[in-house]
């Protein structure tokens, strides 16, 4: 008797826990928890290939740095202009060449050390050090001799641009006058890096240790590393170190960086997730007609396009990869395929970039597009090899990718394998040339048609197509010495004429960024460079 006694207090004690007030707190969901504790979960779409700002070049891996780090200048979203940062004022020489930033006295890293005029100057030595390779490094070469530094051509780095007055008070030289520089020094590529940390760990020019790992990684934004669980989330807290930490209202961050978009939408309707990274293009007209106040379509200067690898035979062919690129039916593509919810792209830069649009066009033209083909040597397709098209792995890239591979079969006579890759080989696979064909996406770094044209001038780290063209190179480079923005424009025009005329890429279409958002979110307003500053967002 005392056995069962002692069997049926086992049972009611258990019945009383599963009751009890903190049984129903493990109920909450992550969303209705977020609103208590201030805790933002994001999808991301894809796993940081690195947080070291001046290593990653991918939007996905940006988003999470906007957290942990802060430039001299910062974006505002609705404007795209750029606002006071690390540095809280600056002063712009008449003739346009000298900038000199004075930085916040009480702009703190997240080891409450002081942020430093000379720590921007060794970060930005390190970027344009050659032993790191920064792809970005580029970025940086309006600066007086910061290209000639970075190609190695001069060894002293006195000699580059870039000097610190005093503790507060940083010079930056320039080559020439540069009027998207405010808006330039607020990119990752611009980023400040603690020195002593990096030198904890390595060496100043060394990618890839462990220094940007949680409880290593030292950044001066409003938060902090504290997670990194790879595949699976990676969570930030509030800097208490953070120059405006008593005006962030967020506590925390948690982002998660899942490929699978489905996944990602049922998260946000069971309430694990406030904002989606994206929706699939079949989703949207549901949305639409039953439940809009979640669904936003925001404009994003974003262009989806082909890169083809131009060293590597049949792509080293012209005429293939005009052939290719014509042979394309971009409306249907957005029309039907994603549901309206993008723009055919005929041209590469973004319509209307800082008010530029390009006048020359890819049509879409099978007819041209097969006779071109026939012309490079292969009629009907006739002995065009099995090519492969490499992708991230992504709902709505295969939906794209699987329709361009049907075009092309049907109306060129040629097969494609499509090929699905983890998303750190697929961008290794570019940075190398190891592939023939790629699925290829730009944001705009800044508004201005320069952070789409530069991209393409020879040896480019960004390039990643092995094409080369002088024409096109001296276009780019006296546009960059180009004050008056009518005979910019076209210099860019006839640089860009040139580049769809070449085709080491084709133009498929322009991107919006479109998703579920929860409506506690507060301040999250469309960005057109798809940024956001998180110490703005608050969940009410």
């Amino acid at each position: 008797m005392r056995h069962l006694t002692a069997a049926l207090a086992c049972v009611v004690a258990a019945l009383s826990a599963s009751f009890s007030p903190a049984a129903f707190a493990q109920r909450e969901t992550a969303v209705e928890a977020g609103l208590r504790t201030q805790t933002l979960h994001l999808g991301n779409g894809a796993e940081p290939a690195d947080l070291d700002p001046q290593i990653s070049t991918v939007y996905t891996d940006y988003n999470i740095l906007l957290s942990l780090f802060e430039g001299l200048t910062v974006i505002d979203e609705a404007t795209s202009q750029a606002l006071p940062g690390a540095a809280e004022r600056w002063d712009i020489s008449p003739d346009g060449l000298t900038y000199t930033f004075h930085l916040r006295a009480n702009g703190r890293w997240s080891n409450g050390d002081p942020v430093t005029a000379q720590e921007f100057v060794t970060s930005f030595q390190r970027i344009l050090s050659p032993a790191l390779g920064a792809e970005y490094a580029y970025m940086l070469h309006a600066v007086k001799n910061a290209e000639a530094f970075s190609t190695a051509k001069i060894t002293d780095f006195s000699q580059v641009g870039f000097r610190a007055i005093d503790a507060r008070t940083l010079e930056i030289s320039l080559e020439r006058p540069t009027p998207y520089l405010l808006t330039l020094v607020a990119h990752q590529a611009w980023f400040p890096i603690h020195p002593p940390t990096i030198l904890k760990f390595g060496k100043l020019d060394q990618r890839g240790t462990r220094w940007t790992q949680p409880g290593n990684l030292v950044g001066n934004g409003a938060y902090t590393l504290k997670v990194w669980q790879p595949n699976a989330r990676i969570i930030v807290e509030k800097s208490d170190t953070y120059w405006d930490a008593p005006d962030t209202k967020l506590r925390s961050i948690v982002f998660y960086p899942n490929e699978n978009i489905a996944t990602d939408e049922r998260n946000f309707r069971s309430g694990q997730l406030h904002i989606t990274y994206d929706i699939l293009p079949e989703k949207i007209p549901g949305y639409r007609k039953q439940s809009p106040s979640p669904l936003r379509v925001d404009p994003l200067l974003e262009t989806l396009y082909i890169r083809f690898n131009t060293t590597k035979p049949p792509f080293d062919n012209k005429k293939v990869r005009q052939a290719l690129a014509r042979a394309l039916d971009r409306e249907i593509i957005c029309r039907v395929l994603l549901s309206g919810s993008r723009e055919p792209a005929h041209f590469f830069t973004p319509p209307n970039t800082a008010g530029y649009t390009a006048t020359a066009r890819v049509p879409s033209d099978f007819e041209a597009a097969r006779k071109l083909l026939a012309e490079a040597g292969y009629p009907g397709g006739k002995g065009f090899p099995t090519v492969e098209l490499q992708m991230n792995t992504d709902g709505i890239n295969k939906k794209i990718f699987e329709a361009v591979q049907e075009m092309w079969r049907r109306e060129l006579g040629i097969t494609v394998r499509l090929t699905s890759q983890d998303f750190r080989v697929y961008l290794d696979a570019q940075r190398t040339l190891s592939y023939q064909i790629s699925r290829s996406r730009w944001v705009g770094d800044y508004n201005d048609p320069n952070t789409y044209l530069d991209m393409f001038v020879t040896g480019g780290a960004n390039n990643q197509t092995g094409w080369s063209n002088a024409e096109y190179d001296r276009l780019i480079a006296e546009a960059g010495r180009t004050l008056d923005q009518a005979a910019r424009f076209d210099l860019f025009q006839k640089a860009e004429a040139i580049l769809l005329d070449e085709a080491p890429i084709a133009p498929l279409l322009f991107g919006t960024r479109t998703y579920l958002i929860h409506p506690s979110v507060k301040g999250w307003v469309p960005s057109l460079l798809g940024i956001h500053r998180y110490q703005n967002i608050s969940l009410e």
